[in-house]
């Protein structure tokens, strides 16, 4: 009778842990539970398999005060020795439609728009730089 108990115990204590498992891998937080109300406009990414990968997003948010702009560039791709721009616009702003490889990533005329840029090094340091385009 007491191997039986033991037996029921182990079997809930195993089934509360499969279920817990689960829960955590399913269950899991995205872009969508940030706040902010992200809303990708365009992406670049360079065909260059063999040398740095370099991304690049255009993003407008809906309030920027509250917006997780590190955390939702975290969630953006990046590969080791690549470079992962992301560029935050307020909503009902100007905000580029194509962007580009190198330096200047989408049309100068919208750098006024730009509220912040999150950069991911090639050596994976992230910053996030308020204003990137105001002398």
């Amino acid at each position: 009778m007491f191997k039986n108990k033991t037996n029921l115990y182990l079997g809930i204590g195993v089934l509360f842990l499969i279920a817990w498992m689960l829960k955590g891998t399913f269950f899991q937080p995205g872009i969508d539970d940030l706040k902010g109300e992200f809303k990708e406009v365009t992406h670049y990414r360079n065909e260059n398999n063999t040398g740095p990968v370099q991304y690049v997003f255009i993003v407008t948010i809906k309030d920027a005060a509250s917006a997780e702009l590190e955390n939702y560039g975290n969630f953006k791709p990046h590969h080791k020795g690549g470079n992962t721009k992301v560029y935050f616009f307020l909503e009902g702003t100007p905000a580029p439609d194509k962007a580009y490889a190198g330096k200047v990533n989408f049309d100068p005329s919208f750098n006024k728009s730009c509220i912040a840029l999150y950069e991911k090094s090639a050596m994976g340091n992230t910053s996030v730089v308020r204003n990137p385009f105001q002398l």
